[in-house]
């Protein structure tokens, strides 16, 4: 099987994307604020063109997201899936993964010679796309998208329906609000030239970090509550199981940020979070610090790598996976795997 990695280039990502009238844009389950920024910006850019693109979600979506969505139309994967008559492109954002695309992978494969990717993901499945962009040095894949809205001639309008909002929420939320290590000068200055089309850095970030309900802050007590340490106390783990979920009138959408929480600790390297909502599936989130200066190698941890052995994946600093399993059988192997390093 071929690498993952791009097998075209952005001038001709762009004229196979500019070919279709209704191209089919989506991204993969659960989507956070990169996927939701990608697709949003894309399907906004093309109706602007004059194309007719349909955004193809698949929940669950955070209120905080479906607020930057706002009037752009868009559908639901649970409720129906486009017909194959006239389907001529359908573009994957922000995933090049089956196990995130698990509910459409059937339709996708159908599809296989008219599905094209772009991610900034450094693991994935070459076969989920028959074109592909892929840049993992990328912080967003909405910051892979301005080189192809710029070689599609799509320019970056300002406002809460422009493009360059959801840009920015991508680009903003995968850089932990430029807080990562990921976000170096190319990232300001895209940031900066976003700013100059209008975006609102205030309101977007009280939209998507200050929104919480009540059941959010219990979520997070109750995750707290569970908190063990490993390995010397580098590695914080905290488990959420359905009872959780129900005592604090909580949802999937209210997981957003608690793994980050205990990573304020100094000693933490690597916080991990499971959490089982439904019965037999737990949903792994794992988070890790950069190396300190002049610390050995051994004091980083690439999560990327870890969620793989799980079937997952993401970046170095910030990745997750699925396993169909308790939240406690779920916690025994990622122990195990923590003790074999």
């Amino acid at each position: 099987m071929t690498s993952y990695s791009s097998n075209t280039t952005v001038s001709k990502m762009a004229q196979r994307i500019l070919a279709s009238q209704r191209p089919v844009v989506t991204t993969h389950t659960k989507p956070d604020g990169d996927a939701i920024g990608s697709t949003l910006a894309l399907t906004r850019a093309l109706a602007a063109k004059g194309k007719r693109p349909q955004l193809l979600l698949m929940g669950p979506i955070e209120a905080s997201l479906k607020t930057i969505i706002g009037s752009t139309p868009f559908s639901l994967v649970e409720d129906s899936l486009p017909g194959d008559q006239d389907l001529e492109l359908i573009v994957v954002a922000d995933t090049g993964s089956w196990n995130q695309v698990e509910p459409i992978a059937a339709w996708l494969k159908k599809h296989h010679s008219n599905v094209i990717g772009i991610d900034h993901h450094s693991r994935g499945d070459s076969d989920v796309a028959s074109m592909r962009l892929v840049d993992p040095k990328a912080v967003s894949t909405t910051m892979m998208l301005v080189p192809l809205l710029e070689a599609m001639k799509c320019p970056l309008t300002g406002g809460v329906d422009g493009v360059a909002e959801p840009l920015f929420v991508g680009l903003a939320t995968d850089s932990g609000w430029f807080r990562y290590g990921n976000a170096g000068p190319d990232a300001f200055a895209l940031a900066a030239r976003l700013l100059q089309c209008g975006v609102d850095k205030s309101r977007l970030y009280q939209i998507l970090e200050e929104t919480y309900g009540p059941q959010r802050l219990s979520l997070e007590a109750r995750a707290l509550a569970s908190l063990e340490y490993a390995k010397n106390g580098s590695v914080a783990i905290q488990m959420l199981k359905p009872g959780d979920f129900q005592a604090a009138g909580a949802s999937l959408e209210d997981l957003t940020g608690l793994v980050n929480t205990p990573m304020t600790v100094g000693s933490v390297r690597v916080s991990i979070l499971l959490a089982q909502h439904a019965d037999g599936v737990t949903k792994i989130s794992f988070r890790s610090k950069p190396a300190p200066p002049g610390a050995p190698a051994s004091d980083f941890c690439d999560v990327n790598a870890l969620a793989g052995r799980f079937g997952g994946g993401g970046h170095v600093h910030a990745a997750g996976a699925r396993l169909k399993l308790s939240a406690d059988e779920a916690k025994k192997k990622v122990l195990a795997s923590l003790a074999q390093g």
